[in-house]
C-alpha cells in the first residue's frame, strides 16, 4: 500500500522550496494543466508515501487547526538537531503546539501555508 497525503495550496513554490529544503524531500513527480490543476508530489524515493500539493486558480477553502499535523522522524538524535539547525539556518521559527506531547517531544514549525509540522526522532530501547 502506497499512502498519499494531498493538499491545495496558493504557494507552491514556497511549499515546495520549504520541503525540500528543510526535510530533504524531493520532486518525485509533478503536472501541469490536469483538468486546471497543476502539482507536485514530495516525497522520498521508494518510500512509500508522498505528500501531493496542488494550485488551481480557485483558492482552498481550510480551517488550519493546531491539532493538525504532519510529523517527520528523523532516524536519531543527531539527524533530528541538522533538521533543527537547517530551520534555524532558513529561519523558520518555531510555535508552541497545542499538544503537550510535542512540547516535550518534539519540534513544532510551520509551513507556508501556517499547517504545523512536527520534527522529532525515533527513540530506540
Amino acid at each position: 500500500m502506497i499512502l498519499r497525503v494531498a493538499r491545495h495550496t496558493m504557494s507552491l513554490q514556497p511549499i515546495i522550496t520549504f520541503y525540500t529544503n528543510l526535510l530533504g524531500l524531493e520532486i518525485i513527480g509533478d503536472f501541469k494543466n490536469h483538468q486546471n490543476y497543476d502539482g507536485v508530489f514530495l516525497g522520498l524515493k521508494d518510500a512509500g508515501w508522498h505528500l501531493e500539493f496542488t494550485v488551481s486558480n480557485e483558492p482552498p477553502v481550510h480551517t488550519v487547526d493546531e491539532d493538525d499535523l504532519l510529523v517527520f522522524y528523523a532516524d536519531n538524535y543527531e539527524a533530528y538537531l541538522d533538521l533543527l539547525k537547517r530551520a534555524a539556518e532558513l529561519q523558520i521559527p518555531g510555535v508552541k503546539p497545542k499538544n503537550p506531547y510535542w512540547l516535550a517531544n518534539g519540534t513544532t514549525l510551520l509551513d507556508p501555508d501556517g499547517y504545523r509540522i512536527v520534527i522529532t526522532y525515533k527513540k530506540h530501547g
